[in-house]
């Protein structure tokens, strides 16, 4: 049975060291957070410490057998656009423009092909260590002056 909010309990306090708390919000059955008593200080509900408790020993590996469970990331070893391989790998640089399946060659990647320039600005490229995000020049709008108003009768 758990505590009802504004019932007296037993928590661990960090700040001051004491034990003596308020339930201060619960989260369906278990307690969420608490107040202390000495110090005033909210924080998350920890229970006491006893006998019952689990060793470090136990927890480290609780923990590392949850670690063992997850699946690795799933590699795409090929870009999702074909690479243009009539034209030459020309050198990334922020000023110029692409094209999906242009190839180019960035300082710290590597090799890539361009595979998408959907926003202004940026673009998607395969490198063969995973898709970047590259910047690119925005394209600046053409602001022409406009012409005299007329007034048609």
């Amino acid at each position: 049975m758990s505590a009802a909010v504004g019932a007296d309990i037993e928590s661990l306090c960090n700040k001051c060291g004491d034990v003596w708390h308020v339930v201060v919000a619960k989260v369906g059955d278990s307690i969420a957070k608490v107040q202390c008593k000495e110090c005033g200080g909210y924080h998350r509900y920890r229970p006491p410490r006893d006998s019952r408790a689990k060793s470090s020993v136990q927890r480290r590996r609780t923990a590392s057998s949850h670690t063992a469970k997850k699946q690795p990331a799933v590699r795409i070893d090929r870009p999702a656009v074909e690479a243009d391989t009539s034209k030459p790998v020309r050198p990334y640089r922020y000023s110029e423009s692409y094209q999906a399946g242009d190839r180019i060659e960035h300082p710290k990647f590597g090799h890539g092909v361009v595979e998408i320039c959907s926003e202004p600005g940026k673009m998607q490229v395969f490198f063969p260590e995973g898709r970047r995000i590259l910047a690119l020049a925005k394209p600046k709008p053409s602001l022409e002056r406009p012409g005299p108003f007329r007034h048609d009768d």
